[in-house]
């Protein structure tokens, strides 16, 4: 997790817009087995049926309530369990807001409510956070609902490279919420050297314990990148393939012990993991709360960079209410407040100012205001045509079958 303002630097405003443009996915959790995992696959291939639903009559003036599904470890929150921001929130604007840790992995997720979504019913989320590609469909095939601008003025505080993206021309449909890197951690008790690359994985100490996500592009990615492939770049069917058969092999060896989403942070703490790929900002947040152990580190070849985004879906009947909860996380001190605790890019331009007045180290802290150095390390998972979407997600899952 980790907020940042980006910079003026034309190159490190043209990665940042590459990752607009991708299909990065931040979380998986496809460890269910059997049809379960085979129907997430086949819904992640739905293209969807020709007519557009209708949006639902918004009944905010009515109704003060909110329902926001979002993933885990992605807001800023208290011993107590509560959601400080989101309080602040409520007190100002009388709008009370259930929070729903509902999103798992953007293809399950997608999975459990599209055929709510084709007839336009309300899915019990007013507002869902989801990665660049995933949102491209959901726009594509009317699933969201066009943001009144008029009711989000912080709109103007988006950082400029994210302002026009090719998913989203003019950001009718979609607002990011936070961005972010794959790369590998470690727990320092139990592997004292360290780890530099994801080759480091594969050494037979970490046997059986070793954790990898079931996230494609982030997996997939940072074993390419290790291959010597550009994400970004020209690759296609032989690249990938190789790719592929080095997971095989670690999975069927037994040196790879889980392929998980969100859950993998329960494994690291557990130990039945020692060293995983993972998402940056969650090793801040399990650091925080289960001691200092782990340690994140994008590999020598490269991490993986990507967005996920605030949409309100079809069915919601709760337009208004959303769009000022979407505007209020656009106020800097607000951002700033969410990414001393999530750690994760931040797309709200001032909120490293602010972070700087809570924390001076903040605004050092390069998993949360990368700099140019940093951003590039990181790289774009190029996007796939429809015919490569259903082809290399089809392999993936055959290994989180056998797995």
């Amino acid at each position: 997790m980790k907020p940042r303002e980006l910079p003026a630097d034309p190159m490190i405003q043209s990665l940042i817009a590459q990752a607009k443009s991708s299909q990065l996915n931040r979380r998986a959790l496809l460890s269910g087995a059997g049809a379960g995992a085979t129907a997430l696959a086949l819904a992640a291939c739905s293209t969807g049926g020709s007519a557009k639903p209708t949006a639902a009559p918004d009944e905010s003036a009515t109704d003060k309530t909110l329902n926001w599904a979002n993933w885990a470890a992605y807001i800023d929150e208290d011993d107590a369990g509560n959601y400080p921001t989101l309080d602040a929130f409520t007190a100002e604007t009388g709008i009370k807001v259930n929070y729903d840790v509902a999103v798992d992995d953007n293809n399950s997720y997608y999975g459990k409510v599209k055929d709510q979504l084709a007839l336009g019913q309300d899915i019990g989320a007013d507002t869902v956070c989801l990665t660049d590609w995933m949102v491209a469909r959901w726009i594509r095939f009317g699933y969201t609902q066009k943001l009144d601008q008029a009711n989000i003025p912080n709109m103007k505080n988006l950082t400029p490279a994210l302002k026009d993206v090719d998913f989203d021309k003019g950001r009718e449909m979609s607002l990011p919420w936070q961005g972010g890197f794959a790369g590998i951690c470690w727990n320092k008790e139990k592997v004292p050297g360290g780890l530099a690359s994801v080759a480091d994985l594969w050494d037979p100490s970490l046997k059986g314990r070793v954790g990898v996500l079931s996230e494609m592009r982030d997996t997939m990615g940072l074993i390419m990148l290790e291959q010597g492939v550009d994400i970004s770049g020209d690759w296609g069917d032989e690249e990938f393939s190789a790719a592929i058969d080095e997971l095989k092999k670690q999975v069927s060896d037994g040196q790879v012990r889980n392929i998980k989403g969100n859950a993998y942070l329960e494994d690291l703490k557990s130990e039945d993991t020692l060293a995983a790929i993972c998402w940056s900002g969650d090793i801040t947040v399990i650091n925080a709360e289960a001691g200092d152990k782990w340690e994140f580190a994008i590999p020598t070849d490269g991490g993986t960079l990507w967005n996920d985004n605030f949409l309100i879906p079809i069915g919601s009947p709760r337009k208004a209410n959303a769009e000022k909860l979407i505007n209020y996380y656009y106020e800097p001190e607000v951002a700033a407040e969410v990414a001393a605790w999530v750690n994760y890019i931040t797309p709200v331009v001032g909120a490293k100012e602010a972070a700087a007045a809570i924390d001076p180290e903040l605004a050092d802290n390069q998993l949360i205001f990368p700099d140019e150095t940093t951003l590039s390390k990181a790289h774009v998972f190029r996007t796939l045509t429809g015919a490569e979407e259903q082809k290399y997600q089809a392999e993936f899952q055959a290994i989180l079958l056998g797995a």
